[in-house]
């Protein structure tokens, strides 16, 4: 069964897996309204709203129904400048985030999470993300699907050096290790939006690069 969402939320619209969301939603004649915070303006578009600002001055500020939502969010360490900066974003922020669109009617929640997320690993990054999952399934949503792609390959505005490196060996590994386009992740994305499925559903990377070709 398929639903056919009108009224999207989108944070992380000016990140690698976000621009490119952001441009499908907005070629999707299903959709009639993109409601994108953001640090940064966006390019401009009929069915696009971007409030600019804080993103937690900006959360509470948000109005309007929403149908579904989708949350791009996520940073470094290195970006952040410490693991608890880390934390506010790929932690608290998601989590606020979520809330907020809750309140504003979403019934699906579709999160990018990170392999290997579990939140007794000994791995600082993998802990978080597993963390924010937990954080994300007590909200008791009516469908919420986590998505954990493996490494992403994109242009980057601001290339990561790691991820330049491991490009190449990541196309090699097989199964739900192997590298992701970007583009592939956002178009798994949307298929995942449409589909009607109610709890919580983990979707790992070999499965979203065969939802993306």
């Amino acid at each position: 069964m398929y639903l056919t969402p009108q009224h999207i939320l989108l944070a992380g619209a000016s990140g690698l897996t976000g621009e490119h969301l952001l441009d499908r939603l907005l070629n999707e004649p299903t959709v009639t309204r993109v409601l994108a915070p953001s640090r940064k303006p966006l390019a401009e578009h009929p069915h696009l709203e971007n409030p600019v600002g804080d993103p937690a001055v900006i959360l509470p500020q948000l109005s309007g129904r929403v149908d579904i939502a989708f949350c791009c969010l996520g940073t470094t360490i290195k970006q952040a400048g410490s693991e608890a900066a880390f934390r506010a974003v790929d932690l608290d922020l998601v989590v606020a985030f979520a809330r907020r669109a809750r309140d504003m009617g979403a019934r699906h929640l579709i999160v990018i999470s990170a392999i290997g997320a579990d939140p007794k690993s000994s791995i600082f990054y993998n802990r978080v993300k597993g963390e924010m999952e937990e954080a994300l399934k007590a909200q008791d949503w009516p469908q919420l699907t986590i998505v954990r792609p493996s490494l992403l390959l994109g242009e980057r505005l601001e290339p990561r050096l790691a991820e330049q490196l491991a490009g190449p060996l990541s196309r090699l590994i097989p199964g739900k290790y192997h590298g992701i386009e970007v583009c592939e992740l956002a178009r798994a994305m949307w298929r995942l939006a449409l589909e009607e499925q109610d709890g919580v559903r983990v979707v790992e990377s070999d499965e979203l690069r065969k939802l993306g070709k």
